[in-house]
Order: structure tokens, then C-alpha cells, then sequence
């Protein structure tokens, strides 16, 4: 059954060489890029601040910005990545990275607030324009087509990077995609939720003794949402961040991101999930006597939906064989994390290197000219982006498909037909690590 609706003028709100749709940190690192190589730049984000998962789902974590070389633990992610850092860290809303799974893995926890802060104050330095509060909508003749509190609008650009996470505007343009592991199976998304209140010399390292309770609880019959629970202090210690809800259907399957009938159910059970865990956390762990749940993230975490077909696909296999690609745009220095019914499976590089390349051609999708695609919604098979999904190496794609967009206009070529050697040398002048 359908609605007829009349054809419709829709006004042209704004022009602009390059338009990023996304406000996560591969569209931070893609606008800025862009922007400060001198094109005219806009970035479309449906909310009204920045960050993405980040920070509309309440991430509070970075993720993938070091690897274990050769039993080492360094930054391996560069450029814009480090401004991002250094901002964070001069508002005193940066904690030192810290170890999981005994070692093997390093994240590093910030204030979500002062990240927002952060992003616009980056952006508006580059000379990006932000139009917040936008819901893309569709593509039509070169324009974004977007949902305003004005009304519709369109926004026209020569070259459009596809930022949203769910490929939106790459599936709208014609780009093919797949969805899940090819049977039916995407990444649990996830509710993450913040803990006020904490007692951090009685709480020590609660982080491990969260998830030895709950083991102790399931023997006893009580059930949670998933294993491997990650509950950890950020940058002011009275303050926990928690991750271990997983949202799944009635039928046991993964909420679907880009499906609305299962996203407004996913959204509220998300939420019953946080009071049942935390209540467990606040009933059974010494220094959560007093706690009490500081925020719920605006959204679910979404982890996986479309992932856009491109040049190459980058596998599992690279990640874990520590892949080198002679178009590097930078790396990825974190391990497969499979989000999977009532678990989460981690599983680690072969080499001791620690790191795989990722190639420029997985930001280049197939059929389409005038598009690039950056963060988790790039050229991945499903095991490949259950490890390049995280906000490191979605740094590392924005911030070289908005160096690509660049050259794509300078040379006036389509992004498929740049120099990438060109790229390369652009990239590490704007203090990027190719590896």
C-alpha cells in the first residue's frame, strides 16, 4: 500500500565543493581535511552536535588508536586524530590509555561533553560549515536532499563523502552494498550508559571484578544480556562508563540500525537493559553503594548495518595477517571484535606487528563517480569491520577521503582516478601515519 504524494521544487539551501554527511570521526577528520586544503565544505549532521557514536551513543572511548608492535604498546594513528588529543587533553577531559584483556589492547576514555566542544572548535578553525539538525533524506541530480526545521532543502556538491555510518547516501546514490555476514547476521548494537556516584578507592579495579560476579550470578541462574562486560572509570574517577548491554529482536537476532520499527523497540529495551545491569552492579559491587545512573546514551549503538561495496573490501584476514596495501591511507591497530548472540569474541593479529594497512581503494565505491565513503560503512567484509568499525581507523579514513576529495577536484578526475602516490605525500604533510 502506498501514499501518492505530488511532485514537489525543493530550494537549493547551499553549494559547496565537497559535502560530508556524518558527524563522527570519520566525517570530523573528512570535513576538516577538506576544508583546510581550501575547498568549500559542509557537514551534515542529523543532531546538534558532533561526534557519533562517540557521543549520541555515549561511546565515551577511543578506540583503535594504538596497536601492540612487537609487544610494544604506541599510538599508531596520526594527523587529525592528534589535534583531537591534544584538545581533549588541554581541558583536562583525557585519560592516559589503558590495557584490556590482560594487556593485549589499549583504549583511551574522554569527556563526552568536551569532545563536542572539541569538534566544533576544530571545525569551525578549518572553516567548515556545520548544519546541524539536518536528516538526510535522499540524492537527486547532484544534491543531498535533506530535512530541516525550514523545511526540505537540497544541498548541491561536486564530490559527496559518505560519513553516515549506514551508507545512506552511498545506498541513495546507487552504490551497492551488503548487510550483515551475507546470512542475515549483523553486530549486536548496545546501550551504553554512565555511572555517577562512584567511590573510586573502594570501587579499585572494579572493571575485573564486575565481570567475575556476574559469571559467579549466572551460576546461580541470574541472566545478562552478554558476556564480557567493560565497565571503566573515565578521565574524573567518580564517573564509570558501561558497556554491556546487547540489543537483540524478540526473535534473538540483532537490532537492525537502518530498520525504524526495529529501532524504536531496540531503543527501549536498551534502556530496561541498563536498569537490570546496573542495579546488579549497584547491589552487588563495593564503591557503587551510593552510584547512580548519570545518563543514558540519546541512542543505541549501532555497530554494523550497510557496508558499501567498493574497489576492495578489506577481510578479516588482513586484519589478523597485519595486511600492507601500496595505497595505504594509514592503519588499523585493533583486534576482531565480534559482537555475536550473549557474547563478544575478540580475536588478535598473527603478526607481531600488530597493525594492517588500510587501502585507499575501500573508501572508493563501485558505480558511483562523484562519492567517497568513510568510517564503518566503508569497503569491509563483515569480519574486516568488526575490527576497522572503531573510531581510530575511522579518523584514518575521513581524514584521507577529505585529502582525496581535494585532489580529486584539483586534478579533475573522479576519486577512483587521483594520484595516490599525490595522496600519500598530502596526507603525511598534514602529519598522518601511513605505517
Amino acid at each position: 500500500m502506498f501514499v501518492h504524494e505530488p511532485e514537489r521544487k525543493t530550494a537549493v539551501l547551499a553549494e559547496h565543493e565537497v559535502v560530508v554527511l556524518g558527524g563522527g570521526p570519520a566525517g570530523i577528520a573528512a570535513a576538516a581535511a577538506a576544508a583546510r586544503a581550501g575547498r568549500s565544505t559542509v557537514l551534515v549532521e542529523r543532531y546538534g552536535f558532533l561526534g557519533g557514536a562517540g557521543t549520541a551513543a555515549g561511546l565515551a572511548n577511543f578506540c583503535g588508536l594504538h596497536a601492540k608492535v612487537e609487544g610494544e604498546h604506541r599510538q599508531v594513528v596520526h594527523g587529525i586524530a592528534d589535534e583531537v588529543l591534544a584538545r581533549l587533553k588541554s581541558m583536562d577531559a583525557l585519560a592516559a590509555p589503558h590495557s584490556l584483556f590482560g594487556g593485549r589492547i589499549q583504549a583511551q576514555a574522554y569527556d563526552v561533553s568536551a569532545y563536542k566542544l572539541v569538534a566544533d572548535q576544530l571545525l569551525a578553525e578549518a572553516g567548515v560549515r556545520l548544519l546541524f539538525h539536518a536528516l538526510a533524506v535522499g540524492y537527486r541530480d547532484g544534491h543531498l536532499l535533506v530535512e530541516t526545521k525550514s523545511g526540505r532543502r537540497a544541498i548541491a556538491g561536486r564530490v559527496f563523502i559518505d560519513c553516515s555510518g549506514d551508507g545512506d547516501l552511498a545506498a541513495w546514490m546507487g552504490a551497492p552494498f551488503e548487510v550483515g555476514d551475507g546470512e542475515g547476521n549483523m553486530l549486536y548494537p548496545s546501550t551504553m550508559y554512565r555511572i555517577g556516584g562512584v567511590d573510586p578507592a573502594r570501587a579499585g579495579n572494579a572493571w575485573e571484578t564486575i565481570a567475575a560476579r556476574m559469571e559467579e550470578a549466572e551460576r546461580s541462574g541470574r541472566r545478562f544480556p552478554r558476556k564480557k562486560p567493560i565497565v571503566r572509570p573515565q578521565p574524573n574517577p567518580v564517573e564509570w562508563r558501561a558497556n554491556l548491554t546487547q540489543i537483540r529482536n524478540p526473535d534473538g537476532t540483532a537490532v537492525s540500525g537502518i530498520d525504524a520499527l526495529q529501532l524504536a523497540w531496540g531503543e527501549a529495551e536498551g534502556r530496561r537493559q541498563v536498569w537490570d545491569t546496573f542495579r546488579f552492579i549497584h547491589e552487588t559491587t563495593p564503591g557503587f553503594e551510593r552510584a547512580y545512573i548519570a545518563d543514558i546514551a540519546p541512542q543505541i549503538g549501532i555497530r554494523e548495518t550497510r557496508r558499501i561495496g567498493g574497489v576492495y573490501a578489506l577481510t578479516e584476514t588482513d586484519v589478523l595477517d597485519c595486511a600492507d596495501f601500496p595505497d595505504s591511507i594509514g592503519v588499523n591497530g585493533w583486534p576482531v571484535e565480534e559482537h555475536k548472540a550473549g557474547d563478544v569474541e575478540f580475536r588478535f593479529q598473527r603478526a607481531a606487528r600488530g597493525y594492517n594497512q588500510l587501502p585507499y581503494r575501500m573508501l572508493v565505491p563501485l558505480e558511483v563517480e562523484n562519492l567517497l565513503v568513510a568510517g564503518r560503512c566503508a569497503s569491509m567484509t563483515h569480519g574486516g569491520q568488526s575490527a576497522a568499525r572503531v573510531s581510530g581507523a575511522c579518523f584514518v579514513m575521513g581524514q584521507a577521503a577529505g585529502s582525496a576529495a581535494h585532489l580529486a577536484i584539483t586534478m579533475g578526475v573522479a576519486p577512483l582516478d587521483i594520484d595516490t602516490g599525490e595522496l600519500h605525500t598530502h596526507l603525511m604533510q598534514n602529519g598522518a601515519w601511513l605505517g
